[in-house]
Parts: structure tokens; C-alpha cells; sequence
């Protein structure tokens, strides 16, 4: 626990007055307008520098040739069937990943959309699995001023005019617009899940703007916090002597992303319809109230040929700050060619007195309510269970976002502010805490209702997937993907209802849709599905990371889940219960594993899967091909730390007993990789766990440790369910193993890597505590005595983060006992960000305060500091000694909600029962007649675990 001011060696404080005056600060705090005293923060003219990716060495390279050779093929062999492989290092983004990044727009699990610190949009993730990392530039606000007299005239887009093709002469698209904006005097302010923009006198120097973008991300709240909507707040205050018309734009492209905006046959038409696949929407708003007026263009296109261009568009804003007002009653415009891009606009003006201020917003909605899987089924999105799954569900969305962004507020500064305002924490932590959850929006997230798939009837009979689920009346599928957009305004009126909107015009978009089902989704498909759960809060999925696309990696969700608890433990429970299921089913379908070219079966019953699937989520599992995962060492261990972690957190008994013999089961599969009956497990020569290209032999620091604590943690779950022969089995096994791990691996200062007699044998590994870190953060008894954990943090402080470049950086995960970085591997040397948080909270948890700051802080300074190297918003994997990244967005990060977890553990766990693992034992003659009315025992198994909950899928 933070006991006083901690230390820090960075710059202290990243207060608002650094950068933006006084003055201005205490003119827009009203309404929300000022950014928090927290926040991180950047100048608008700030350098977007490309970012630097890894590069392997000529030995790695050597070492993996056979196995990037296997890769290769399999990436063209799942391109040839029109499917992205899961691990893609060979094909490269056209846009290069820049230091650009700001807070991603919605809430989670409907889609997302990213937004720089510029003000561009960008980073689409509308498809499942897919991202768009191009900004669409038509999709601006913009600002149009004039003063009485109409002597002073301003008008800009509100982003620095820093992209290509904006020297274009004569062009008619949106080169033509005024640029004018340097962003010298313009600063983002950014606190997930809201960020500020503030213009101090840009464009006009007698005018400051303040523009507030609001997602509704709601801890605990599981409606609100599945919508994909946003709201941008535009704050003026006029501190000139005249009055001021400022007319406010919005403007948004028929696009879904990348070049989605250029394949032509878009149309624009008012509530259109359409009877195959449900349209992708888009709804732009605007309230109108008393003093703000709304008009619209329902469509304007870049080229001019058929459309208002560009340029006329702008042209008009600026004569006369507005539309005409007739553009509501528009009818259907003429479809888009080609190459051209249609685009809508919203815009919403005002007169602002000399010395008044005035307030106009914006909403933003988009409706995708179906998720499609390439090889799998289609689902309905948690946000349809209270929008319904019409085309029109974006105009609700958007007219409800104006209406409750105010309580959404409140609720995030409910749970915000007691974290913000503690004292005894450094500034950079408590910004980044709320930053680092930009994952849960832009991470690759699906959310589903958690009813059965949505079966539609397809081509081949073949490949229907549920026939018991299929509904009578739904159409066949078509090779087609609606993109609808509608522009509106709203009013102000509390009472405001749906005849209110005035719906000028919806845009649609037509692109390549594949077919529902694949083949083998028949045969496991009901397998793992919940549905008429009274407490059902719909499936939930994230990617390992935007590059490493694969559902809920379990060994990262190891390290990112504490964010979930914490903030959303019914999720947290639902992602537990599909690894539950998963455990005790099989899938025997064969796979070729790219390591060495073997073949084995998809998914082995009884081991915890690396992944919920790609292509098919929840029924074909194990995305992951490099190695055969159903010998990985770590998987199985991690799975019954988080099921304990969880139940204890929770105290939710019908969790316990609903996982509890996927628990039994995964430990008793453990058994066969301890050959010597020494009670410890062993690994098996090759990288069998998280860190997948860093070679164990023998007894493992990283594997073993979590191994004693999962007996520790299986033995008091077994108590709390009365499962006392099991309790006592695992005690046992501890109690053996526990000497036989301190015996061959501690040295005295640390445990060693491995007990082998490799090069690296001896490495000093971050992450050697992964297990302790488990067992104190469930409030368990510590594996080891408490001298040994602190001199074994001690001695990674000491080695793997202050001796690289002071600290600066974070924890290296292998560093060699000479103080020289361990470089045996590519990931050895790699520096990992959830690691070094997930260390930070380790020694958090045993009083070393200082330590823990300072190694976490390396991540702030190399990841998000203006002197590091600009992966805010898309904290990657890890990054080498000198800064470059390995896989951008990724989840484990999420792991700095461990230190929080650490600094404030939830009042169930501080109340839980403490076990002993030194009790006297249970023996044979137990009297089962003492188990509990729950039974536990008739459901657990006594040494298989498997019992007949195993299913079976043959190709």
C-alpha cells in the first residue's frame, strides 16, 4: 500500500497551465470545457514521427529460417482463401504506424474508431479482426468566424493542414479547404475516456474553443458502456469587443476505412432500407437549441460531377456560415462513380457576444449490428439488446448520446476522481491508469448479446452451422456489406422524442461480405454457447493485439485481466467460463504447428487453450499454430491462479462451482510433465510458454513458481467448495515440490531461469515471480519466505531496469548476472510492457514502493513521455533497448491495473478466509458426509477430471 509521496525522477507534474495559459484555462471552466488537471498532453504542431519497428539478428534469423519458411506458406495458403493468418510478419501496412495516436471513440465491443492527437480519424475496426489504419481526411470539424461588420473573417479545419496532397492546385476536394491552422497555440488533453482540444485564439486570436470528445465508457455499467457513440462538446468564449457568428462543421465521408470510400455505387437517401445484410451506419448530429441553429448538406462529393463539390461546400460555409435549410426535405442523390467519395455534413451555428460564451455539440453513432466471423457465425452485438438491430438503431444512439453525455460524465468522474485526487500518487501514473484502457475500445473488440448465432441460409448446405437455431424468415446472404450515414440535428428538448429528428439523408456503401457459417461449426457450435442466463451480459472478445490476431489470448489475458475485473467483472467471469468449457472439450481436427512441422490435434481435453480462435471464435480454438500450445507449461497453471483470483474477488459461489471441475481437470493434466515425481513439472527444451521463442530446459523459474502457486490456489478453492480430498492432493503436492524448486533453482539472490545447463541458465528473468505475484495479489500465503521474494525484486531492480539506461525503459526480461542484457533470443532481450507492470504491482504488493514507480514510470517515459518514442494509444508488446517495438496495440499493458489491484485490493479478497497450506492433513478416512448441500463433490472428478463433459470434433 502507498504509504507517502513516492518517488519519481521524471518531470513531476504534467499540470494544464504548462500548456495553455491562465487566462484561457479560467475562461473555459464552465460547462466541462477546461482539460483536468491530469491528463496527458500534447501541442497540435507536435512532430507525428514514424514509429521504428524491431528487426531480428542474423543468428535469430538463422535460428527461425525453417520455421518462417512454414509460416510463409501458411500465410499464402490463408490468403488464398480470402483469410488473414492469424500471424502476419510478412505483409506490411501501406500507412506506416506514426506517433499519432489520441483516445479511440464508443464504447466497447461495436466497433471502433480511433482519433489522433491532431484530430484525425483513423483506425478503423468496423469488421471483426480487421483494421484500417489510414485516416479518412474528409472527416474534420472546421470552423467558420465572423465578426459584426464582416471585416474579420476566420476559417479553418481544425487540424494542422500536415498531409499530402493538400498542395494540390485547383483540386476540388478537401485540398481546397482552408488549412490554415498551425497548431502552435492549440494543445490535446487526453484522460480515457474523454480528451480535450483546446484552441487558444486559433484561428481567431479573440476566440477560444475547447472541444471535449466523450465516449461512454462506464465501469460496471453494462448497457452504456456497449454503445458505439461519442459526443464532441465545442466550448466558445469571445474575448473580443464584437460579436461573433461562429458556425461550426462537421463533415464525415461514406467510409468504413482504408480505400472503402473509393469502390463507388454510394447513394445517399433518407431511412434507406435494405433485405440482406443489415447496413453499417453512420449518424452525424447536431443540437439545436435556442441559440444554436442546425442546417445540413446531405451529400457532397471530392471529384464535382454529379455532386455539390468540396469546394463548393466550403465556399458556401464560408459566405454564409450555414446550409439551407431545405436540404432536410432532400431525396435520393445520384450514385457515386468510382474513385469518388461521397461525404455528408453537419453543421451548427451561433452568435457569441463579446465577453459571452456559448456551447454546441456533436454527436457521432455508428450501428454494425451483426458480427460476421470468416469462417464461423454471425452474431448479434451487446448494443442490440437495447437498440434493436434496424438500420435506424444509429439515429437512437446518436439522439440518446446528446441527451446523457452529462450523466455519463458524472459517472466517469465518480470513478475517476479518487484516483486523480490522491495525493500519494506521481502524476504520470495516474493518467496513464485510465490512458492504457484505450485497449478495451481499439483493441479489436466484440462484444456480443450472448444469444445463439445467427444462422442465415447459405449457398451450400454444407456449410450451415446451429440448423436448431435457424430462423424461418431470414434472407439469403449477400456478397454485399451497407454502409448507411444519416445527418442530423436534434433538439435540446428533454422531452424530445423520435419525430423530432430531421433525417436528410443516409449514405450507402456497398463491399465484399463473406458467407455465414464454414463447415465445422455445425458440430461444435452449441458447445460452448450460454444463453437464457438471467444474468447474461453477452460473449466478450479482444485481440492479443491489432497485429496478433487471435481472441483472448490466454496466456496475455493472464496479465491484462485485472482491468477487466476491476472495472468489468461480469466479463471477466463470462471470458472464464468460455476457458472453463474449453478445457473440457476437444477438437480433433489436425493442425500443422510451424515450429517443426509436426502435426497434432486443434485442441487437447484437459489443457487450457492459448486462444479462443480467429476465424471462428468459441468453436475453433487455437488460432495459435507456432507451437503446439497443449504442451505449453504456463496455460494451464494461469488458468486455476485467474479462476481463484476471481472467485475470491468475487465471492460468487455459482462461478466456483460451475468452473470447478475445469479446475480439477486442468491441474490433473499437468501431471504427466512431472517425470520424476518430484511434484514439480517440467519443461521440455523448447520456448513451451508465453515468452514462445525463449528456449526452458529442466525446471523453470517463470513455469514452476506459477505451477506451486496454482496448488496453492487450486487447494483453498477446493476448500471453500468442500472438495476436501482435492484440498489435501494439491497440499501435498506443494509441500513436496515447494523444497525441490528452492533446492535447484535459488542462488542465493534470485531464482535462476532455468535448471538446465544452457548459456542463459543462470539469467536473472523479470517475470521469474509470476507466480508470487498471483498468490499476494490473491491475499494467499506467500510461496516463499518473504526474504527471498524481496531480495529476488531487489536483484531484478537492480539489474534488468536500472541498468538499462538508468531505468529509463523498463524491465528487460533477461539480463545475464554480469549486468550485460541477456541476448540468447529475441525475446530475452526484448523489454515487455505488462511485464514491467505486472512487476511494478509485484513489488507493490510487498512494500517496495520506490522500486515499483520507478520500473513502471520506464514504460511512461519510453512509451508516452515527449522524450520517448510515441506509442501512446498503442502501447506495443515490448521494445528493445534502443526503442523499437515489437506488435503495436497490444493487450498485455492492460497489467498496469495490477499495481491498482495491488494499491487497492477489492473488499472481498482483504475478507477472505486465509489457508494455510502447513494444516494438518486430510487423510483417507475423511467423512465426505461433511461436504456442503452444493454437492461439489458429485460434479468434481477424483483423478481424471474430465468426466463426461468431453466433446469431440472429427474432420
Amino acid at each position: 500500500m502507498v504509504t507517502g509521496h513516492l518517488f519519481h525522477h521524471g518531470k513531476s507534474s504534467w499540470s494544464a497551465d504548462e500548456y495553455v495559459g491562465q487566462a484561457t484555462l479560467l475562461l473555459l471552466d464552465f460547462d466541462g470545457g477546461a482539460p483536468p488537471e491530469h491528463a496527458w498532453r500534447r501541442k497540435l504542431n507536435s512532430h507525428a514521427n514514424i514509429l521504428k519497428e524491431f528487426s531480428v539478428t542474423f543468428m535469430e534469423a538463422f535460428r527461425m529460417l525453417r520455421l518462417g519458411l512454414r509460416l510463409w506458406s501458411y500465410v499464402r495458403e490463408e490468403a488464398s482463401q480470402g483469410r488473414k493468418a492469424p500471424i502476419d510478419p510478412f505483409t506490411k501496412e501501406q500507412c506506416k504506424p506514426t506517433a499519432s495516436q489520441g483516445v479511440p471513440l464508443g464504447g466497447m465491443g461495436s466497433g471502433s474508431i480511433s482519433r489522433g492527437f491532431r484530430g484525425e480519424f483513423k483506425h478503423w475496426q468496423i469488421i471483426p479482426g480487421s483494421c484500417e489504419t489510414s485516416p479518412v481526411m474528409a472527416n474534420q470539424f472546421s470552423i467558420f468566424i465572423s465578426r459584426d461588420g464582416g471585416e474579420k473573417k476566420y476559417s479553418s479545419v481544425l487540424a494542422p493542414g500536415h498531409h499530402e496532397g493538400l498542395e494540390k492546385n485547383g483540386d476540388l476536394g478537401i485540398s481546397s479547404w482552408d488549412w490554415n491552422l498551425s497548431g502552435q497555440h492549440s494543445t490535446y488533453h487526453a484522460l480515457f475516456p474523454r480528451a480535450w482540444t483546446v484552441y487558444d485564439g486559433e484561428p481567431d486570436p479573440d476566440l477560444k474553443i475547447s472541444c471535449r470528445q466523450i465516449s461512454p465508457f462506464i465501469p460496471h455499467d453494462y448497457h452504456e458502456s456497449s454503445l458505439p457513440t461519442a459526443v464532441f462538446v465545442y466550448t466558445l468564449v469571445n474575448t473580443g469587443k464584437e460579436r461573433a457568428k461562429v458556425s461550426l462543421l462537421m463533415t464525415w465521408a461514406n467510409s468504413i476505412g482504408g480505400v472503402s470510400h473509393h469502390t463507388g455505387g454510394h447513394f445517399n437517401e433518407p431511412f434507406m432500407t435494405t433485405k440482406d445484410n443489415p447496413p453499417v451506419t453512420f449518424a452525424i448530429a447536431a443540437c439545436e437549441s435556442q441559440n444554436v441553429t442546425v442546417t445540413v448538406l446531405p451529400s457532397f462529393g471530392l471529384c464535382g460531377e454529379n455532386y455539390v463539390t468540396a469546394r463548393d461546400m466550403w465556399s458556401t460555409m464560408v459566405q454564409d456560415g450555414q446550409f439551407q435549410r431545405e436540404n432536410f426535405r432532400a431525396g435520393p442523390c445520384v450514385p457515386s462513380s468510382v474513385g469518388d467519395t461521397l461525404c455528408a455534413a453537419v453543421s451548427a451555428s451561433t452568435w457569441v457576444e463579446p465577453h459571452g460564451r456559448c456551447t454546441a455539440v456533436f454527436g457521432l453513432a455508428w450501428s454494425s449490428p451483426k458480427v460476421k466471423f470468416q469462417k464461423g457465425c454471425t452474431y448479434h452485438r451487446r448494443y442490440t439488446k437495447f437498440y434493436g438491430a434496424s438500420e435506424r438503431s444509429a439515429i437512437n444512439l446518436v439522439h440518446d448520446a446528446l441527451k446523457k453525455y452529462k450523466l455519463w460524465e458524472e459517472e466517469i468522474e465518480k470513478w475517476q476522481n479518487p484516483i486523480l485526487q490522491n495525493a500519494k500518487l506521481p502524476d504520470w501514473y495516474k493518467f496513464t491508469l485510465f490512458n492504457e484502457l484505450y485497449f478495451l475500445v481499439a483493441g479489436g473488440t466484440v462484444w456480443t448479446d450472448g444469444e445463439a448465432p445467427i444462422i442465415e441460409e447459405n449457398l451450400s448446405a454444407a456449410s450451415d452451422c446451429h440448423e436448431s437455431t435457424k430462423s424461418k424468415d431470414e434472407k439469403s446472404v449477400s456478397k454485399e456489406r451497407h454502409v448507411n450515414m444519416v445527418v442530423e440535428r436534434t433538439l435540446t428538448d428533454s422531452n424530445l422524442n423520435s419525430e423530432d429528428f430531421f433525417s436528410p439523408t443516409s449514405v450507402q456503401e456497398l463491399a465484399d461480405n463473406d458467407d455465414v457459417c464454414g463447415p465445422d461449426s455445425a458440430q461444435t457450435g452449441n458447445v460452448l454457447h450460454q444463453q437464457h442466463n438471467p444474468e447474461n451480459v453477452g460473449r466478450f472478445l479482444y485481440l492479443e493485439g491489432v497485429e496478433y490476431i487471435m481472441w483472448c489470448t490466454y496466456d496475455v489475458h493472464f496479465y491484462a485481466s485485472f482491468a477487466l475485473l476491476d472495472l468489468f467483472p461480469k466479463i471477466e467471469l463470462t471470458i472464464q467460463h468460455d476457458f472453463a468449457r474449453a478445457v473440457l472439450h476437444e477438437d480433433r481436427r489436425k493442425v500443422k504447428f510451424l515450429n517443426d512441422g509436426s502435426w497434432g490435434i486443434r485442441k487437447v481435453k484437459g489443457s487450457v487453450p492459448h486462444d479462443l480462435g480467429t476465424h471462428d471464435p468459441w468453436n475453433e480454438m487455437n488460432a495459435y499454430n507456432i507451437h503446439d500450445t497443449s504442451k505449453w507449461k504456463d496455460l494451464n497453471p494461469k488458468f486455476v491462479l485467474q479462476v481463484y483470483r476471481d472467485f475470491a474477488a468475487t465471492g460468487d459461489m455459482s462461478f466456483g462451482r460451475d468452473v470447478w471441475p475445469a479446475v480439477c481437470a486442468a491441474m490433473d493434466y499437468m501431471e504427466q510433465f512431472d517425470r520424476d515425481g518430484d511434484g514439480l513439472i517440467e519443461n521440455d527444451g523448447f520456448p513451451d510458454q508465453t515468452y514462445d521463442a525463449w528456449t526452458v530446459h529442466g525446471i523453470s523459474a517463470y513455469c514452476g513458481c506459477l505451477w506451486l502457486a496454482a496448488l496453492q490456489a487450486a487447494a483453498a478453492m477446493a476448500e471453500h467448495l468442500g472438495d476436501w480430498a482435492f484440498a489435501e492432493k494439491c497440499k501435498i503436492k506443494f509441500l513436496k515440490a515447494k523444497p525441490v524448486f528452492e533446492a535447484k533453482l535459488w542462488n542465493g539472490s534470485y531464482f535462476n531461469y532455468d535448471s538446465g545447463n544452457s548459456s542463459n541458465s543462470c539469467s536473472i528473468q523479470a517475470d521469474q515471480l509470476a507466480g508470487q505475484w498471483y498468490t499476494a495479489s490473491s491475499l494467499l500465503p506467500p510461496l516463499f519466505d518473504e526474504i527471498k521474494i524481496r531480495n529476488t525484486l531487489q536483484t531484478i531492480f537492480e539489474f534488468n531496469v536500472m541498468k538499462v539506461r538508468g531505468g529509463r525503459m523498463g524491465a528487460v526480461n533477461g539480463m545475464n548476472p554480469n549486468g550485460k542484457v541477456d541476448e540468447c533470443c529475441m525475446q530475452s532481450r526484448e523489454i515487455w510492457t505488462g511485464v514491467t507492470y505486472s512487476l511494478a504491482a509485484t513489488m507493490l504488493l510487498h512494500g517496495m514502493d520506490h522500486e515499483a514507480f520507478t520500473t513502471a514510470e520506464g514504460i511512461f517515459t519510453g512509451g508516452w513521455s515527449e522524450e520517448g518514442f510515441g506509442y501512446w494509444f498503442q502501447t506495443p508488446e515490448g521494445w528493445t533497448t534502443d526503442g523499437r517495438y515489437r506488435s503495436l496495440i497490444y493487450m498485455r499493458p492492460l497489467a498496469i491495473w495490477a499495481m491498482q489491484w495491488a494499491l487497492s485490493p477489492p473488499k472481498a479478497i482483504l475478507e477472505a478466509p486465509k489457508v494455510n497450506m502447513m494444516d494438518k492433513l486430510l487423510t483417507s478416512t475423511l467423512d465426505m458426509t461433511t461436504l456442503n448441500d452444493t454437492d461439489i463433490q458429485k460434479t468434481a472428478p477424483k483423478t481424471g477430471c474430465f468426466g463426461n463433459a468431453v466433446f469431440h470434433c472429427e474432420c
